[in-house]
């Protein structure tokens, strides 16, 4: 498998529904088989058979409404669950930003922090080290490196997690919705920093609600509403389809 590609295979994501017990314990009791077998059997599915590739470069949105399955998605990708069916392969090194903070300690600096996150994502720490000023030099956080994390604002938390996964020499980059939080001129600046990697065939997987941002960072684009797909194509023409039906 050539480095940066994505291959997702009919994968379906569900989760035990759990229910109170409103005849009583009693009746639960009385019918604990019939009880038990439905309980089992209850679930949400996340998502249902969805399928798509990314190639090396390559940069594919996935848009649809709050709890459409987004972000499971990409969870499903970073590895941090596993698909309930089907399959995902992926190849190199996965940078994931999915969330503020995700990977920092809030009682270490953002300087300290630099280091732990790179670390987690996969560099050493001679490699962390050596790639530490760039880092800072591109969050724009000067003066504040030094302060703890808890005490960061949002859009300085994406500001120094995206600044240490872009310099982690990833080969696929999964992005949430969390760049939409940064100031205007860092959002600019991610964007040139993504096209970039994308020149370097990095593999980017990004989750926005902004149908502008798609337009502008992906190829193609997949949209998903209560966990099946409903479209796929180019990112204009799927941001389109979405728009529509807003």
């Amino acid at each position: 498998m050539i480095t940066g590609e994505i291959r997702v295979d009919h994968v379906s994501k569900s989760y035990p529904l759990y229910f109170k017990l409103r005849a009583g314990f009693k009746s639960f009791l009385f019918h604990l088989p019939s009880a038990v077998e439905s309980m089992r059997h209850a679930r949400f599915e996340a998502l249902h058979d969805v399928s798509f590739a990314v190639e090396p470069g390559q940069a594919v949105g996935i848009i649809g409404h709050n709890g459409a399955g987004k972000s499971t998605m990409l969870s499903l990708l970073a590895g941090v669950m596993l698909p309930s069916e089907g399959s995902i392969s992926t190849s190199g090194r996965i940078a994931p930003i999915l969330e503020l903070g995700a990977g920092f300690h809030p009682d270490l600096s953002g300087a300290e922090n630099i280091i732990l996150n790179a670390v987690i994502l996969g560099l050493t720490r001679r490699e962390a080290e050596e790639q530490y000023d760039a880092i800072v030099e591109f969050s724009g956080l000067g003066e504040f490196i030094g302060q703890p994390i808890r005490t960061y604002s949002s859009g300085m938390l994406v500001r120094l997690g995206f600044s240490v996964a872009v310099h982690t020499k990833p080969n696929i980059l999964l992005v949430d919705e969390v760049l939409a939080v940064g100031d205007a001129d860092f959002q600019k600046k991610s964007r040139e920093r993504i096209l970039d990697l994308r020149r370097h065939s990095v593999s980017m997987v990004f989750v926005s609600h902004s149908m502008e941002a798609v337009r502008a960072v992906c190829d193609t684009a997949i949209w998903i509403e209560h966990g099946r797909v409903q479209a796929t194509g180019t990112a204009a023409t799927v941001a389109a389809q979405y728009e529509s039906h807003a």
